[in-house]
């Protein structure tokens, strides 16, 4: 299946962007009569037809148009501090778009090694990754922020804080939410959340969870939890 994004689509004809179209032209050498497939990133999938291949540009035909396509039973957010290294922060938001994500928020918080964070090259890391996935739902990638801004904020109707400080309190998951409903989870840095950054969450109403035994790295600890959420709705 030969699948290219299309977040602007609104008729029955459609012209592919540049960089959509040199891909369809020079690299998959596709030709008049050729049919592809196009998602807008919000659950439609297009069956199209390719009209015209131009030298900058590639005109399509739209067939057919699938609504909710892949539509899955629950809403995951995660907010997640970005790495030092911006290839793991990458590598994460690869994956969790190939395992199933709606919605992603970089928090800078205390111990944060990296403060700035460039959005445009992390959305084609996820618009790769959601045509590798065959998806038609394009996740939410929200700017930077900081984490007390994002406490006093943002709702869901579960909201967990994953942090490494032994505490009783600490349950899995799986014992915190409810499958098909909506789920928003944070991640902290390579050092962690502080002590004053949980009690924060804590009085939000976060509650606190272990993703497991061993130390994890902020990308593994955002894929875990990912994991974890999607399996729990499986149907």
């Amino acid at each position: 299946m030969h699948l290219f994004y299309t977040p602007d689509i609104n008729s029955n004809t459609y012209t592919l962007n540049d960089e959509e179209s040199n891909h369809c032209n020079k690299v998959l050498r596709l030709k008049q009569g050729d049919r592809v497939h196009l998602i807008d990133g919000v659950g439609g999938l297009y069956t199209a037809e390719i009209a015209e291949v131009g030298k900058r540009a590639v005109r399509l035909n739209v067939l057919e148009k699938q609504s909710e396509y892949g539509k899955r039973n629950h809403y995951l957010h995660i907010a997640i501090a970005p790495t030092k290294n911006i290839d793991r922060l990458e590598w994460f938001l690869e994956k969790a778009t190939e395992i199933g994500i709606d919605e992603i928020t970089p928090i800078i918080c205390e111990r944060s090694e990296r403060k700035i964070v460039k959005e445009e090259r992390l959305e084609k890391v996820i618009t790769s990754a959601v045509k590798q996935s065959l998806t038609a739902y394009h996740p939410k990638l929200n700017q930077a922020i900081a984490l007390k801004d994002f406490l006093q904020n943002v709702n869901a109707a579960h909201k967990l804080i994953a942090h490494c400080i032994d505490d009783e309190a600490r349950k899995s998951i799986k014992e915190e939410i409810v499958p098909h409903q909506e789920c928003l989870i944070l991640i902290g840095p390579e050092g962690d959340f502080t002590p004053k950054e949980i009690e924060l969450a804590l009085q939000t109403g976060y509650k606190p969870v272990t993703l497991g035994n061993t130390r994890l790295r902020t990308e593994t600890a955002g894929l875990a939890a990912c994991f974890e959420v999607n399996f729990l709705n499986r149907e």
